[in-house]
């Protein structure tokens, strides 16, 4: 039995789990899936009279976990739960298949002990369900057709989103958004089979074969079409995964000072003792929906003592390992030799910000002198005022350096969230690619129709790990929907 048909196999059961997280709570939901799921909640759960509870679908009622049945009395008249009941619930019952899974799903919410939820689940395995694999609610709702692969991954990326941002990106996959961006790719590509196919399967029922020149364009164009959805993945990347920006400076400039005052929180501790921060200091921020892993670093100098000296040697590493450096200089005093060894060395770095912090202070060193210093040192041509101004001591600038930030993180984005954020659907995406090129290589050889579509079949398997498969029917559906085949 493979894989697939080993979870049909498992489909047939019923499931129970816990559906809220772990630890305390006001309140806990645990879930049920599978063919028995009402027989299950009715044998565990009952109503405050004690009786047998009846479940109307899509209709929220009032019920009691009981710690055991109730045992009639003498008389034989059953007993209401009274003190015999352990928790008092509301049940959900969601008949297939109008539900998460599209199979029966009973939805248990109660108090969020978790003794509490641990004793239904087991009263629940007891009644003959089993415990659910991780995501095995969301596997079935994708075996079932209620969600493509995409979407399924997006449920994940909500659960785990740490912006507002991220939220809305994942929500945006949920309700199909990446299915509808490569839809129109894949029917392309299923037609420009389906033709082929045609031209080879039905060369007697006159179905005309594409010409050379016509299925290369076709290809070119399919390639095209790839390369653009492969290019909203660094967007994507981002703002799925975030980036990492290192404040770096010689001591006292003012980089704890700053790095407090962008995260709002007194994290870094600042003396005016220069080589207070003897090592790195990372926190996560978000960006204006962009998650931020902002990194304080030791002042660079000549290190006096072996502490500082690893210490800087850190914060180099920092640096070169951040997708953004925050080169930072103090606007109340001229440029030191620390600075210009720390401009020389940083002009060529391709991702790299000079800004003036204590410019609530008399200005010593303005904007203009530090771009002609990064000039001389061989950097990019900065506009004066491209370079921040601000104050971490009064917060002065601070937000227009965030704004400032955001832009040079992604500079672009323009409010769209339609992109790939997954790097499971970029390397699909980029092995179709690699497929349409052999098949345009395959064309140009001269190489017969057969060969192409090896490579054609190819890439249609890398896009369908994305959404699904597509099966023969789908290609034979095009060849006779719009070529008449079977006149």
């Amino acid at each position: 039995m493979d894989r697939w048909e080993d979870w049909r196999a498992q489909d047939r059961e019923t499931i129970v789990a816990v559906a809220t997280p772990a630890g305390r709570g006001g309140l806990g939901i645990v879930r049920l899936s599978g063919p028995r799921a009402a027989d299950v909640a009715r044998a565990i759960l009952r109503l405050q009279d004690g009786a047998v509870p009846a479940l109307a679908p899509r209709q929220v009622r009032r019920m009691f976990f009981p710690v055991a049945v109730a045992q009639p009395d003498g008389a034989g008249r059953e007993p209401a739960l009274g003190a015999g009941a352990l928790d008092e619930v509301l049940v959900t019952y969601f008949p297939a298949p109008r539900s998460y899974t599209a199979e029966d799903v009973v939805e248990i919410s109660g108090h969020g002990a978790p003794v509490l939820l641990a004793a239904m689940v087991q009263a629940a395995v007891g009644a003959g369900a089993r415990l659910a694999a991780p995501g095995e609610f969301t596997r079935r709702a994708f075996l079932h057709g209620r969600l493509d692969l995409a979407q399924a991954e997006a449920v994940h990326d909500l659960i785990s989103a740490e912006t507002l941002w991220q939220a809305r990106v994942a929500a945006r996959q949920m309700q199909g958004s990446v299915a509808r961006q490569l839809g129109p790719l894949r029917e392309v590509l299923v037609e420009w089979i389906a033709r082929l196919e045609a031209g080879i399967d039905f060369a007697d029922d006159d179905v005309p074969v594409a010409s050379d020149q016509w299925i290369a364009a076709g290809i070119a164009e399919l390639d095209r079409q790839t390369a653009r959805a492969l290019a909203g993945f660094r967007h994507g990347r981002i703002v799925r995964e975030g980036l990492t920006v290192a404040i770096v400076g010689r001591p006292n400039v003012g980089k704890s000072s700053l790095f407090n005052a962008l995260l709002a929180s007194e994290r870094a501790i600042v003396t005016a003792a220069p080589g207070t921060t003897r090592d790195t200091i990372a926190e996560a921020m978000d960006l204006d929906g962009i998650p931020l892993r902002l990194v304080d670093t030791a002042g660079l100098r000549q290190g006096e003592s072996e502490p500082e000296v690893l210490g800087i040697e850190r914060s180099w590493q920092a640096a070169a390992d951040a997708e953004l450096v925050l080169a930072l200089f103090d606007a109340s005093q001229p440029l030191q030799p620390e600075d210009t060894t720390l401009l020389h060395r940083l002009a060529h770095w391709p991702h790299c910000l000079p800004a003036l912090n204590k410019c609530d202070l008399a200005p010593r060193l303005s904007a203009a002198e530090l771009t002609a210093a990064w000039a001389e040192a061989g950097g990019d041509g900065m506009a004066v005022e491209a370079v921040p101004l601000v104050s971490a001591r009064t917060g002065g600038g601070i937000q227009a350096l965030r704004s400032q930030l955001r832009r040079r993180c992604l500079p672009d984005l323009d409010g769209n969230s339609d992109f790939l954020t997954n790097a499971r659907h970029a390397g699909c995406l980029q092995e179709l690619q690699n497929a349409l090129r052999r098949a345009g290589a395959a064309l140009a050889g001269g190489l017969p129709h057969e060969a192409v579509l090896v490579d054609l079949h190819a890439g249609l398997r890398s896009l369908d790990e994305i959404t699904g498969p597509t099966t023969t029917e789908d290609i034979l559906g095009v060849i006779f929907a719009r070529f008449c085949v079977g006149k």
